[in-house]
């Protein structure tokens, strides 16, 4: 049986529009922070349209990087599975999720600062694959161990929730992180108990 290599439309779709946020920031940073970042609601800077708009934003290469790998990685394989339909509402639903939790956390912290990323949606993207192929090995690149997918996404929301909490990571994100693995999850167990997780388009 032939393997169709090609990159499923919606999550090409979102590279494209990923980097051509990107590039536009680049040209013309502070005009795009301003109105596309994610500013604290108590900020005269905040729009509603941010809590969309913050997901195709970045805050330099490696973060663009990194993102787009993961999801050209993990959501390709995702999106083959559950179908674009479903896909496309679980990634937006990830990145909503993981934009309110964070937007919660800096309400209750009294953080002002503006943020940018995919992150959200992308972990949401993992903990999706985790449970779709618990058993799958991965292998980071540095250092080189390789784990089953579902303990590296343990690992990796243990240290989210730390690094969180103590705050020893300055200008990451962590809660959005947070957020969007638990919307992740939340929506693969629902579709899984309702029997619609492989309804496909």
């Amino acid at each position: 049986m032939a393997y169709n290599f090609q990159t499923p439309r919606v999550t090409r779709n979102l590279l494209i529009i990923n980097i051509m946020m990107f590039v536009a920031t680049l040209i013309g940073e502070k005009p795009m922070m301003t109105w596309f970042a994610l500013w604290p609601v108590v900020s005269h800077n905040f729009h509603v349209w941010q809590l969309v708009t913050h997901m195709f934003m970045h805050g330099g290469f490696w973060h663009i990087f990194f993102n787009m790998y993961a999801l050209f990685i993990f959501g390709s394989v995702v999106e083959r599975i559950i179908g674009e339909r479903k896909f496309l509402i679980f990634y937006f639903t990830c990145g909503l999720g993981a934009a309110a939790l964070h937007l919660l956390v800096q309400y209750l912290t009294g953080s002002y600062a503006p943020t940018v990323g995919a992150s959200g949606a992308i972990y949401g993207v993992l903990i999706a694959y985790a449970m779709l192929f618990p058993d799958s090995r991965l292998t980071l690149i540095f250092p080189p161990i390789s784990l089953k997918a579902r303990t590296w996404v343990i690992i990796f929301a243990a240290i989210e929730l730390f690094t969180g909490v103590v705050g020893t990571v300055d200008g990451v994100a962590h809660f959005a992180h947070l957020g969007g693995m638990l919307f992740g999850w939340l929506m693969i167990t629902l579709w899984r108990k309702k029997g619609t997780l492989f309804d496909r388009d």
